[in-house]
């Protein structure tokens, strides 16, 4: 794949020299803005995510005015106009409607839609487009329309857009293929541990590190943890605003920073002393557990072998565990991730509504009970299990990552004309999307509703 040869400055540092064959517009010359309100009852319920616009999903966050959204029809451009939702948009293959939070463009007429869809879901747009926008804070910024209507987007001839398009789809399927097979290599890893976990902590395992035969767990007692632990949740702090946190203080978790049934100490929230204080008895530990009971991520679990910021404190949507002497905080953490565990939570988050696992259950779960040296025999037999595990599914964490910063930089080069693609033939192959990623978690913020004016 060759340049084209003679470049122009385009009037867009943001685009770089383009092809000077290719035209450089506005979009207020290629798209009219949608602003027509509907109801969902009329309209289905669209999320706009990471991986462009689909069906509603199930852990979306609802709004509580579902007659006050926005009109999608199919083939036009929705993008979260918010920056912590950054990436989140696409060119519609459905009719539907959108929180008001989002931006809705039509297309005039002389655009090739998919190749819409790849300039304008491109990182070199999306940064672009945040950066015409206006906010008080960085992870809180919102572009409007009379924003970005001026940003020049750059327009190649239609049979040109039309190539791009059958190129990028082929190239993009190739990679999103290799990233769909380590997809699944995670997942039989994640399952192989899952196994390990929920076998080791009823079963029990012998002297040689060997998972021991059913019949030895079943000699042990069931004990209610609540018998053999302090269960606590914080009741507020469920709405804290961006300017309510500060740069330095005590960390203040929530269940993004449970990661794998790790806890991450990437992206803290920092908050201030006063307000620490006004709930100091929910400080956590060395020891503790942390499980989230509310919410998507209910289940989701983490130990806390280090506390490397000092004190620190969670939200509401946490229950903090504290075991007793007896019960081997790490023993009862793989419990918690297990198989064992997860149907007994199963059973009562299904329904409609926000799902929570209450204090009242929580205290109520049976655990197995071996001998507390049992304990910390399966507890060191899964550390170094999973250690293993967790290390290789890293690797094709990292795999993955690389093939997706491929595949942005091949559509921004050939989106802006910095890859020739107009003399290639194109091979039969199977189109695959990018829902090979993986899990589709970034849904639109539903209940953020403030209404975009220009």
């Amino acid at each position: 794949m060759q340049g084209y040869g003679e470049y122009a400055a385009s009037q867009a540092e943001w685009l770089g020299a383009l092809p000077s064959h290719w035209e450089c517009k506005k979009i207020g010359s290629l798209f009219t803005e949608r602003k027509t309100k509907v109801s969902d009852k009329d309209y289905s319920p669209l999320s706009v995510t990471k991986m462009g616009i689909l069906p509603q999903l199930e852990h979306a966050a609802k709004s509580n005015d579902g007659d006050n959204r926005k009109l999608v029809c199919a083939g036009d451009f929705v993008i979260n106009s918010r920056s912590d939702r950054k990436g989140s948009c696409g060119v519609s293959e459905l009719d539907g409607s959108v929180s008001l939070i989002n931006l809705i463009l039509t297309p005039r007429g002389q655009w090739n839609n998919r190749y819409a869809h790849y300039l304008l879901r491109s990182q070199l747009f999306s940064e672009e487009y945040y950066r015409n926008g206006r906010g008080i804070v960085a992870d809180l910024w919102t572009t409007r329309y009379s924003e970005m209507k001026s940003i020049l987007l750059p327009v190649p001839p239609r049979d040109e857009q039309d190539q791009i398009v059958r190129f990028l789809d082929w190239k993009v399927s190739s990679i999103n293929k290799l990233i769909s097979i380590k997809w699944r290599q995670i997942e039989e890893l994640r399952s192989l541990k899952t196994f390990y976990i929920s076998k080791a902590v009823t079963n029990g395992v012998d002297d040689n590190g060997i998972i021991a035969d059913a019949s030895i767990g079943l000699s042990w007692s069931r004990v209610k943890i609540g018998y053999k632990s302090w269960i606590r949740a914080r009741l507020g702090w469920r709405g804290l605003k961006a300017t309510e946190y500060v740069d330095e203080g005590y960390p203040f978790l929530s269940a993004f920073n449970i990661v794998n049934d790790k806890l991450s100490w990437q992206n803290l929230n920092f908050i201030n002393q006063y307000r620490y204080d006004e709930s100091p008895e929910i400080k956590l530990s060395i020891g503790d557990i942390l499980l989230v009971k509310d919410g998507a991520g209910i289940g989701k679990c983490a130990r806390i072998d280090d506390l490397p910021y000092g004190e620190s404190t969670p939200n509401g949507s946490l229950a903090v565990i504290t075991p007793n002497d007896d019960l081997s905080y790490r023993y009862l953490y793989y419990y918690l991730v297990s198989n064992d565990f997860k149907d007994a939570t199963n059973r009562i988050i299904t329904g409609m509504g926000v799902p929570h696992l209450t204090q009242h259950f929580l205290k109520n779960v049976e655990v197995p009970c071996p001998p507390f040296d049992m304990q910390e025999k399966v507890a060191a037999f899964l550390d170094t299990k999973c250690e293993k595990l967790n290390a290789m599914i890293a690797i094709k964490e990292t795999e993955i990552d690389e093939l997706k910063e491929l595949r942005m930089r091949l559509i921004a080069d050939v989106v802006t004309g910095k890859i020739d693609v107009r003399g290639i033939e194109i091979p039969e192959y199977k189109f695959l999307d990018e829902d090979a990623d993986g899990d589709a978690e970034d849904a639109d913020g539903e209940e953020d509703t403030e209404e975009q004016e220009d």
